[in-house]
């Protein structure tokens, strides 16, 4: 189960409660609410392995991109070298050494700006998930402030249940 639904069925348990009489209190099956929690904390370091599996995984792919392009520069200046000791062809030879190079390292630059944004979009990914399970936490808190102040509040037949 999601983290967030099990936030908020920590949340039914609490606001479905009994309230105690003449108190802001509520009484609640102490072993459910235990469970629930064992549950949800459970849940939550999946989510942040996931997040940390995702940064290795990123670091992994610059290190496969910097290799990468280590060899095609290194391959390209070995080549340039190669052509340059040849007499007849020096100029031409730096040229096509220049060429290789430029695009070795225009390969490379490629590859961080793929990985890059990889990266981020993995990243803002599970930015946008721990920006739901921390509104979902501040609106269970909210909640559970207001059944504080309501009191024992018993509703009459007529009575629209409150919006929250």
């Amino acid at each position: 189960m999601d983290p967030l639904d099990r936030i908020d069925e920590i949340i039914q348990l609490v606001e479905t409660a009994r309230n105690v009489p003449m108190s802001r209190n509520c009484m609640i099956d102490r072993g459910e609410m235990i469970g629930a929690l064992d549950e949800l904390r459970a849940e939550l370091p999946s989510e942040l392995r996931r997040a940390a599996a995702l940064l290795e995984e990123r670091d992994k792919i610059l290190d496969a991109g910097q290799r990468e392009a280590d060899r095609i520069i290194t391959d390209g200046e070995r080549e340039h070298a190669r052509l340059v000791s040849v007499n007849e062809i020096t100029v031409s030879a730096e040229h096509e050494g220049n060429r290789i190079i430029g695009e070795a390292r225009a390969e490379a630059q490629r590859l961080r700006d793929e990985v890059d944004d990889y990266v981020d979009t993995a990243l803002a990914n599970f930015e946008q998930f721990l920006t739901r399970a921390l509104a979902s936490i501040e609106r269970g808190r909210d909640k559970m402030h207001a059944l504080r102040e309501i009191g024992s509040f018993v509703p009459d037949e007529n009575d629209r249940p409150l919006p929250f």
